[in-house]
């Protein structure tokens, strides 16, 4: 008589308890939200500071001690400094310059960084540590000759001179060829190449929609870092067509200057970033997790 043999097996609990920890939230400690909490304090608190200095009077600045409360001049602040400076036109010229340098380097980062990472030509090495080379040179050896090329193409005054310097930056092309030789597989581009695509149509087609989340983030630290700039457009501007950092700067030129309105034209040169974080950021943060995330 034959006997059937039976094994018992252990349910497997390693895949449901993955499952149904995928679904929980993890929670930090008490002391990491402390942290988190001064470290929020601690970065929102200039300009918190800003707020106040731009609402009351230059005698109420420097009081001792100082008022920590914002008071009720933060309108009449703002229409003082916009007497002062041009601060409409600073504005303008601050979004038309960083709108441009941050669209141009997206752009041409891009295609460099595409180049370098999945194409192959003779030299591509050598072209790249030129490129990175590049980035060890002090940016202030080069400003007397781009100056003369400035005004020899007759651009001096003019937002010209500001935008096409900048439109590429070595740190551009090699954040955009960082992120591609990991995001990008080389069997979609072998794959584009089978169907018969040119290189033009690979870029269109499959390498922007894979460097997305890395352009954001790259077009979001240009148009920052272009806004901010002060030592390039004030040598080669003046007060009458002026960035928002040279018409700060202008607000700061007198014999005795008003701190109040000075705090409240850095405010209103601050308050345009905040927006485009704040409309950009959470698709910037999104952008990036989903290019994280590996299937």
């Amino acid at each position: 008589m034959a006997t059937v043999i039976t094994t018992h097996r252990p349910p497997k609990r390693g895949r449901r308890h993955s499952a149904s920890m995928a679904g929980k939230q993890m929670h930090g400690s008490k002391f990491t939200y402390a942290i988190l909490a001064v470290a929020a304090i601690v970065s929102l608190f200039p300009f918190y500071w800003t707020i106040v200095a731009a609402s009351t009077s230059n005698t109420e600045i420097n009081q001792v001690p100082p008022n920590w409360l914002p008071g009720g001049n933060l309108f009449k602040n703002f229409r003082a400094a916009m007497d002062n400076v041009d601060m409409g036109k600073a504005l303008l010229n601050s979004l038309i310059v960083s709108g441009c340098t941050a669209a141009g380097t997206v752009m041409f980062a891009t295609l460099a960084g595409f180049a370098f990472a999945k194409l192959r030509f003779r030299g591509r090495n050598i072209l790249l540590g030129l490129t990175i080379g590049t980035t060890m040179v002090p940016y202030q050896l080069g400003i007397v000759p781009l100056f003369l090329l400035m005004t020899k193409l007759g651009w001096g005054d003019h937002l010209e001179s500001v935008i096409f310097p900048t439109l590429v930056s070595a740190f551009g092309v090699f954040f955009m060829r960082q992120y591609l030789v990991g995001a990008l597989p080389d069997e979609l581009v072998e794959a584009g190449r089978v169907d018969g695509a040119s290189s033009l149509r690979i870029f269109v087609s499959i390498v922007l929609p894979a460097a997305r989340p890395a352009m954001a983030v790259l077009g979001m630290l240009t148009f920052m870092a272009s806004w901010n700039d002060f030592f390039w457009p004030i040598v080669v501007l003046t007060s009458h067509n002026p960035t928002v950092q040279v018409a700060i700067d202008n607000l700061g030129s007198g014999y005795v200057p008003d701190q109040s309105i000075i705090m409240a034209g850095t405010l209103l040169g601050t308050l345009p970033v905040l927006a485009v974080f704040i409309i950009l950021g959470r698709q910037i943060v999104g952008g990036i997790m989903q290019g994280a995330v590996k299937g």
